[in-house]
């Protein structure tokens, strides 16, 4: 269905959230290397619970290895300088929702790659830095997978 695309994560938790949440929801888990942790970390582990199984998770060595693999034909970058909010779009099956690392988000040359549709922004207050990827990743990919009528879940 979705396929998430995390670029260089740092945070372990974050991603076995993810790890989680694409188990729960269908999606796809694609990471970015270098990442900021082992595959084997506890943390991830533990965030991640007994999902790894359930979880269709690749890892690319980079960010053009992994365009290579998914061969996207509409790539949404998550960023607080986005041009379109979340819910403004009409999400398809195949989509890449990519977001970037905790500490400083997408470099600018991966949110103006030709490849990327759109830069989107999740809402917040003011003067807030951001959200925690692993929530970010969850609000989004919830509100696609709500367009397509949650498509399999029970």
């Amino acid at each position: 269905m979705f396929r998430i695309l995390f670029h260089t994560p740092e945070i372990p938790g974050n991603t076995g959230a993810a790890i989680r949440l694409a188990a729960v929801a269908g999606a796809e888990l694609h990471l970015v290397e270098p990442l900021g942790f082992s595959l084997e970390d506890s943390k991830l582990r533990r965030a991640g619970l007994d999902y790894h199984d359930l979880t269709v998770l690749h890892v690319h060595s980079s960010l053009e290895t992994a365009w290579a693999a998914l061969r996207p034909e509409r790539v949404f970058a998550y960023t607080s300088e986005g041009d379109v909010a979340y819910t403004d779009l009409a999400y398809e099956p195949g989509d890449v929702l990519l977001f970037g690392r905790e500490s400083d988000g997408l470099p600018d040359d991966v949110k103006h790659d030709p490849r990327i549709t759109a830069r989107v922004r999740v809402p917040m207050l003011p003067a807030r830095r951001s959200l925690n990827l692993a929530n970010t990743a969850s609000i989004v990919l919830y509100e696609a997978w709500r367009q397509q009528g949650f498509a399999g879940a029970l």
